[in-house]
């Protein structure tokens, strides 16, 4: 956004041109309470209007050779003045100022292109005249209406080239001239090849550091123009050079260095190159950030392979990928291996493959950029693909004839969704976008619910299930106050109905009995029809007890629909309707007209939003427009409506407003549609407006700071263009405002926290003291929900408003209303519900720092990645935001006034967006708070140990619990110390690259706040940095040996070749030693009593001398300690294998971890002995197949022969090949032939007895079987006497029957 005001002169010329100069200064796109005038580099004068303006008069008067001289203005923002306007040069009287002259920006002087050359004359109403070097007449001439012309050169050619100046005079007074403008030099590229731009050490450097660009072409002699295309007037440098080449040196590199850079060449008469190829310089403490990205997905098969992508705005630049816990990358890309994609392959991933990757920028030259935070990929090797999660929109509660939508998602992009219902294990639903629409109709909906997916680059592959979800219905949850309700109503309608039974009865008893009888009975209907009465009366009253709760329905939120378009150049040639929903879910816009013309419909983007071009206005165009966002279940209410009137009168603006209360505020609000407008308001009756304000985005706020009687009537709003001649809007529709008589407003809050994340439970609470009122809820002034009178209780009144799940599209402005039957009250206070985890989380600084003394105040500075947001405080315990700021850029200040104990802790901030359902950003890091007189003291270690070899890397790490302070590194000996600004993290890294011997020593840290303060800085603690490999290596035993009981004791002798040397002992994967001795001879006795588990591991020694300290010797051999009450099971294995062959023995080797023991040798056969080696090999042979088996070894110390280690795993040796083996494969063919021989006969006299079985059963035969199937079949004949033979039924009875008759 512009930030440079604009200065001009206004005067009574032609008549009196000098008698009465004024200047103008003009904010571009704010309101300011100050503005300041500058002449020559000094303070003039400042003024402070009544009322925020965008634009200030400063009187000059008389012109007179006091008043000449260099003029520029500033106005007030929130961060301080802004940048000044550009030069105003008022010369002496009789002369006008002199004009600004350069290129209009986005208008390249290509070959065929057209170029705008801007002049700037100060005054209104000039004659401005454009000039070119060689010639005696003006090449162009403009007058136009306001202080700029604008001269085109269409179709550049290179007969344009050249060096031309503005000069200006008064239309009236011919004679008087300003003095020639700067002179603009216009190169006609595209004639030479395009030169190439390199940066030197490379493209991204840190502020305060220098780069060399290097503009080379092809020919030689050239004068070569370097540009920066975001400040094109201030950013073009020129140089003559002899070579082909010419280097442009910065010497400090500034943040707003930043940008696109290109360069070209040309020659003596103006011919230019083409442009070089833009390149990106970062000027940045921190580098910016990348994204990692996994295909096919993040969820892979084990054996496949995957491609992690790597994406980033800086081109030209290495990438490394990192695993988390992994301190050197992975994979390194460097510049020439960079490809389009920019992919990191892994190869048949396994389940070690699992974990967090990321990956960063990897610069060849030295720099001093932190690492931005990057997104990480979590990288999951299944079986299986991970369970996805399932929900129920809107609630898991049916509601009498409505559904309910599963929504069944997941992060990994996927083919197709199945849905599966725990009480019907038939039941399966398939879907392609994760959602099921499930009805309860007769009370067959409720239930168990679970879903799983399958992905697409594994379509085989389903994944895990998600957890179960229950739906329950249809009346709601079934509570204590449920089941109440429900026995009340079904005792109070079987009264009801015996007390008709009654009526009736009576009714027909009356017409029987006597007349002198019937009052009695005309007495009895009048008390049952008293009782019946107050059993409804009962029941409603019943009802009201029970209610506590009114769930909220959220409708489909509705979008905002704006215009855009290129004012003020041309303002109707490119317009386009943009609409914007707050709901995330939003599949596609529909945009119409006139409220039924059916104009597009297009899909929503990810920021939820869709464009609709309309191209030049015309005539055709004219009409009101509005659209609707279309999710998978509803259509969204309309926007508001935005109404074309012409072709050259800007959109209608839409006036709204806030119930007018007596003595209180009121803002009215005017929205316009498009950016930058200015707005202005109208009172019914008076011709000029009564508030005007500067442009300030596509809505204004107008204040009534106090609401009387006399600010009652009806109010319209217009909008207008910033650039004289202004273009306005029709008015508005008239708003009335009337100030009625109101009950006090009522008491609203939420039951917890106003800031939620998606799917938490919100209840607001609203309540007053008077009686028997209904409420009404309200989210950004639309009635979302009500809740009728309540005539249990003769208190006060009170609801509850519930929305189960919140969504995205849920937050927003609410506030409640209550009323009874002639009077409302006033609107209570609005609560800011804001749905957090939308955008991408801010940062949150302190400032001075984060530790202050008491009673001092700190401001806590809070940056998003957007502008125009509001921001939120929030401190961790409280249950609502501290403090609420909107802001016009991204960053806001907190103060925090005369800190305390109560304001020690963790802070975080949001910001979120006002238009859009308040959609909110994740919470910043907390930030903690410290109110003390003193620094907590911070602790020093190194990585990957404060013993290191010579030439190795390492880094001193100096950490504390406090975030946004630097620490600072001091070595012993040394008066300089290493300083790091480690502003977003708590921890300071000092690498050393090649440790050589001028880095050891002692060193300590400490913070290094860069403020001042009070506050005590205590030291951690000392850590000494020992460099090895400089003398030779000692010898490392331990005693009683490596194999100890837990709670025995043991000595570790480091023996060195030097006496008056310090011995240090080391254990592998510890940071520092773990002790020093300075022995009088040459060895050293480390004692480690009661040993226990943890200290098992690998040990080693160095030692140093007292004349060179902290110079040390080479490691000792690496000693393994072993602390347990058995010794580690040995291995087992066979040479060659573990069959044996015809003739050949097999050894078998038994191998341990320690030295220096016996081994012993089992074989499970009967009455095997065992055999015994030192050496731990076994000789086996298969003498009459007794060498097969299962085998296993263990070992025993020479020091503790008594214990023996757990056996190894067992090992079989098999036979195969030899003189038994073969007698044994010829015996298993003899029994095999025999077995199937004895099959296949059995097999053919069952087939002979088969063929005979149906003769059998048509002879005689006085077997009982035969008997009693003929009498089962004439039975089966008589029961079916219509039935043929050839029936399919009767045949399969008969042969059903048959089967029961045994053989």
């Amino acid at each position: 956004m512009k930030s440079q005001p604009e200065l001009w002169i206004e005067s009574n010329y032609p008549h009196a041109p000098w008698e009465n100069i004024t200047l103008w200064c003009r904010s571009p796109s704010r309101l300011s309470s100050k503005f300041l005038l500058l002449k020559d580099q000094s303070q003039m004068t400042w003024i402070r209007p009544t009322h925020k303006t965008f634009q200030v008069s400063f009187l000059l008067g008389a012109l007179t050779e006091s008043n000449t001289g260099f003029y520029r203005c500033s106005y007030w923002k929130e961060t301080g003045w802004s940048k000044p306007s550009k030069i105003l040069e008022l010369e002496a009287p009789g002369r006008l100022p002199k004009p600004t002259f350069w290129i209009q920006s986005g208008t390249p002087p290509l070959p065929g292109c057209n170029v705008n050359i801007l002049c700037n004359g100060w005054l209104q109403d000039l004659v401005f005249m454009l000039f070119k070097e060689g010639y005696t007449e003006p090449v162009d001439y403009q007058v136009p209406t306001g202080t700029m012309a604008i001269f085109s050169i269409d179709h550049m050619t290179p007969e344009n080239e050249g060096v031309y100046i503005c000069r200006t005079h008064i239309q009236m007074l011919p004679t008087l001239w300003s003095e020639p403008s700067n002179s603009l030099r216009l190169v006609v590229a595209g004639l030479y090849p395009k030169p190439t731009l390199t940066a030197y050490p490379g493209p991204i450097l840190a502020p305060g550091e220098s780069l060399n660009l290097l503009c080379q072409g092809p020919i030689y002699g050239m004068t070569f123009a370097l540009m920066r295309l975001e400040d094109m007037e201030n950013s073009f440098y020129h140089k003559k050079s002899i070579k082909n080449e010419a280097y442009f040196f910065i010497q400090t590199l500034k943040s707003h260095d930043s940008g696109h850079y290109t360069c070209f060449y040309y020659d003596g008469s103006y011919r230019g190159s083409l442009l070089s190829d833009i390149l990106k310089v970062w000027v940045t403490d921190t580098f910016p950030k990348t994204w990692l990205l996994a295909q096919p997905s993040p969820v892979v098969p084990m054996g496949q392979n995957v491609s992690l992508q790597c994406q980033g705005p800086v081109d030209g630049v290495g990438l490394a990928l990192y695993k988390k816990g992994a301190d050197k990358p992975l994979q390194v890309l460097d510049t020439t291996s960079i490809n389009d994609n920019k992919s990191f392959v892994l190869h048949n991933v396994t389940r070690n493959d699992t974990g967090n990757y990321s990956c960063q920028y990897h610069l060849p030259w030295k720099n001093s950029i932190r690492m931005a935070t990057h997104n990480t990929v979590e990288l999951v090797i299944v079986d299986k693909p991970p369970k996805p999660s399932l929900s129920a929109w809107p609630s898991t509660v049916f509601k009498v004839g409505k559904a309910i939508t599963l929504q069944c998602r997941v992060a990994h992009p996927v083919i197709e969704f199945s849905l599966e219902w725990e009480e019907k294990a038939a039941f399966q639903k398939f879907s392609v976008d994760g959602d099921f629409i499930i009805t309860n109709v007769e009370g067959k909906g409720t239930g168990t619910y679970s879903c799983s997916y399958r992905l697409e680059a594994h379509p085989n592959i389903w994944s895990h299930r998600s957890e179960p979800l229950k739906l329950m219905g249809p009346t709601g949850f079934l509570t204590w106050n449920y089941v109440l309700n429900e026995a009340i109503r079904l005792c109070i309608i079987i009264q009801l109905v015996a007390l008709l039974v009654v009526l009736l009865w009576i009714r027909w008893k009356c017409r029987r009995v006597r007349i002198r009888e019937a009052w009695l009975l005309e007495a009895a209907q009048g008390v049952s029809m008293l009782f019946i009465f107050t059993a409804f009366l009962y029941c409603g009253l019943c009802k009201g007890v029970l209610t506590e709760e009114t769930e909220v329905i959220m409708p489909t939120p509705k979008p905002e629909l704006w215009a855009e378009t290129n004012f003020p150049l041309a303002p109707w040639k490119n317009l386009t309707l943009w609409c914007r929903s707050p709901s995330g879910s939003t599949k596609e816009f529909v945009l119409l007209k006139d409220g039924t013309g059916w104009i597009a419909t297009r899909p929503a983007s990810e920021q939820v939003r869709a464009a609709f071009p309309l191209g030049a206005l015309s005539q055709s165009h004219i009409g009101s427009y509005h659209c609707h966002s279309w999710e998978e279940m509803a259509v969204s209410e309309p926007s508001e409506a935005l109404e074309l009137v012409g072709t050259d009168i800007l959109p209608k603006p839409v006036l709204s407003a806030s119930l007018p209360i007596r003595g209180q505020e009121l803002q009215i609000r005017c929205k316009g549609w498009l950016e930058g407008m200015g707005f202005a308001l109208y009172k019914e009756g008076e011709q000029e407006p009564v508030q005007t304000l500067g442009a300030v985005g596509k809505e204004a706020f107008f204040t009534i700071q106090r609401m009387e009687d006399k600010d009652e009537g009806n109010y319209s709003c217009r909008t207008h263009t910033t650039m004289h001649p202004f273009k306005w809007s029709v008015p508005s529709e008239p708003l009335e405002l009337v100030i009625k008589e109101m009950y006090p407003k009522p008491f609203f809050k939420t039951r917890a926290s106003p800031v939620v994340t998606p799917g938490a439970r919100v209840t607001f609470n609203c309540s007053t003291p008077r009686q028997h009122m209904s409420f009404i809820l309200y989210k950004d002034d639309w009635e979302v929900a009500y809740s009728d009178q309540s005539w249990d209780s003769p208190g006060a009144s009170e609801v509850h408003f519930l929305i189960i799940s919140v969504g995205i599209g849920d937050g927003g402005n609410y506030s409640c209303r209550y009323y009874d039957f002639a009077v409302w009250s006033e609107p209570s206070d609005l609560v800011e519900l804001v749905v957090t985890e939308f955008y991408p989380k801010p940062t949150l600084l302190a400032q001075p720092g984060p530790v202050v003394l008491p009673g001092m105040n700190v401001t806590l500075r809070c940056q998003g990645d957007f502008q125009g947001m509001r921001f939120a405080l929030l401190q961790e315990g409280t249950r609502t935001p501290l403090q609420f700021q909107s802001a016009s850029g991204n960053t806001v200040d907190f103060l925090l006034h005369a800190v305390g104990a109560e304001d020690f802790g963790n802070y975080s901030c949001i910001y979120y967006e006002t238009t859009m359902s308040n959609r909110g950003s994740y919470l910043s890091m907390p930030l903690m708070i410290w109110v003390t007189d003193t620094f907590p003291k911070p602790w020093l270690f190194a990585e990957p140990s404060s013993v290191v070899s010579m030439g190795q890397n390492v880094t001193l790490w100096c950490e504390g619990p406090v975030r946004g302070v630097g620490y600072m590194l001091h070595k012993e000996g040394e008066v300089s110390s290493m300083q790091l600004w480690g502003s977003t993290s708590n921890d300071g890294a000092f690498p050393i690259s090649y440790v050589s011997g001028a880095n050891i020593g002692r060193y300590s840290c400490c913070y290094d706040p860069d403020w001042t303060s009070l506050i005590k800085i205590q030291s951690s603690n000392t850590l000494e940095l020992i460099v090895t490999g400089l003398l030779p290596k000692p010898s490392l035993l331990a005693q009683p040996g490596p194999m100890v009981a837990p709670g025995e004791n043991m000595t570790l002798q480091c023996q060195g070749e030097l006496p008056n040397s310090t011995f240090v002992l080391l254990k592998e994967g510890t940071r520092g030693p773990l002790e020093h001795q300075r022995p009088n001879g040459y060895r050293a006795d480390f004692w480690m009593p009661a040993v226990r588990g943890e200290d098992s591991g690998i040990y080693s020694c160095v030692y140093y001398l007292d004349s060179a300290p902290f110079a040390a010797s080479n490691h000792s051999d690496s000693l393994k300690i072993w602390v347990t009450d058995k010794p580690p099971k040995p291995s087992l294995s066979a040479w060659p294998n573990t069959m044996f062959k015809l003739g050949k023995d097999i050894t078998l080797q038994c191998r341990g971890p320690l030295p220096g023991v016996e081994f012993v040798l089992e074989h499970d056969g009967e009455g095997a002995p065992q055999q015994f080696s030192e050496d731990g090999d076994f000789v086996i042979n298969n003498m009459e197949g007794k060498g097969i088996g299962n085998y296993s070894c263990s070992y025993r110390l020479q020091a503790y022969p008594d214990i023996w280690s757990e056996p190894s795993d067992h090992l079989e040796l098999v036979g195969a090949a030899g003189p038994t083996a073969q007698e044994c494969t010829v015996g298993n063919i003899v029994r095999s032939t025999l077995i199937v021989v004895v099959v296949v006969a059995l097999g053919v006299v069952l087939a002979i007895e088969w063929k005979k079985w149906p003769r059998l059963r048509t002879r005689g035969s006085d077997t009982d079987g035969r008997d009693q199937t003929i009498a089962l079949e004439e039975c089966n004949q008589e029961e079916e006497p219509s039935s043929t033979t050839n029936s399919p039924s009767s045949t399969s009875q008969v042969i059903s029957l048959e089967l029961q008759v045994p053989i």
